[in-house]
């Protein structure tokens, strides 16, 4: 068996991104081990055991050009969700920027939205 258990988000600050992620959009904070010269930072969305993001603290020019820009522009994250028009309101009331009105596509129901470090993803409800 094998399933993809973390994917790197790369971010300027990692407290300002747990503060964003976990204070604003209720998610939760599974790991935050101090290494020294960096951070282990897991957390998972609300209800999910797997499918967890790595923070993780840009260091040098390079690093931090990326952030915002890790999927070249593209929507590059998809966070599922068994409720849209609950989570959408959520994520408004909250004051997530969405580039777009929710809209049907055969796959399901989406709305791209951009975190406070400009990364752009899919809120999603499959059908």
């Amino acid at each position: 068996m094998q399933y993809l258990h973390a994917v790197a988000l790369v971010v300027p600050d990692y407290d300002e991104a747990i503060a964003f992620y976990c204070n604003t959009l209720g998610w939760q904070l599974t790991e935050d081990v101090d290494q020294g010269h960096k951070r282990w930072v897991r957390i998972l969305p609300p209800g999910a055991s797997q499918g967890s993001l790595i923070l993780a603290r840009a260091e040098g020019d390079t690093q931090q050009s990326t952030i915002g820009n890790q999927f070249g522009g593209r929507v590059g994250l998809f966070l599922a969700t068994n409720d849209f028009e609950r989570d959408h309101h959520a994520m408004q009331a909250a004051g997530v920027t969405f580039e777009e009105v929710p809209r049907h596509e055969p796959y399901g129901t989406v709305a791209v939205w951009r975190d406070p470090f400009g990364n752009r993803w899919d809120l999603i409800q499959f059908t």
